[in-house]
């Protein structure tokens, strides 16, 4: 696939913007850890005309905070079937699955991964996934993997012009 042609990026939460390390203080509200980094290069995807959209498992109001934070507006949380999500979203937006990213870390993304014409996983995400992916991060989830997968989509775009 042509990264150039990428139009919509979808993005995993748990391990893949954050480490994947779920935090729960006293009274059970869940924390999360974003590196800015990775939210200053989904800004810089946005910039550049492309849609950005999240899809996570579970559902979180650090989520939500963070995303309305970048300007994302495209967000599923508490998603059973990412495939199902992907589709509405390219609906949506009125872009082809085949011209979709995703940035994954996990085996429940490998449907995901099928669906989309450029998979991409974090350094650390499960070798099956590793195996699966079009493209692998030099670095972790949460430690700036989505910026890598950002700045690569950007330089793709900028030397087709």
């Amino acid at each position: 696939m042509n990264l150039a042609r990428i139009e919509l990026v979808v993005f995993d939460v748990d391990g893949v913007l954050t480490d994947g390390r779920l935090y729960f203080g006293a009274r059970g509200e869940s924390l999360k850890v974003f590196h800015v980094r990775d939210g200053h290069g989904i800004k810089l995807l946005m910039n550049a005309g492309l849609e950005v959209a999240i899809i996570s498992g579970r559902r979180s109001a650090a989520v939500a905070a963070r995303m309305r934070e970048l300007g994302v507006r495209r967000v599923v949380q508490g998603c059973a079937d990412k495939v199902a999500a992907l589709a509405s979203l390219t609906r949506a937006a009125g872009v082809a699955p085949a011209r979709c990213a995703c940035l994954v870390d996990d085996t429940p993304d490998l449907p995901l991964m099928a669906s989309v014409g450029f998979a991409a996983a974090v350094a650390d995400a499960h070798p099956l996934v590793r195996r699966a992916a079009h493209w692998v991060s030099r670095r972790a989830g949460g430690r700036g993997a989505a910026r890598e997968l950002c700045d690569a989509l950007l330089l793709a775009r900028a030397k087709q012009r």
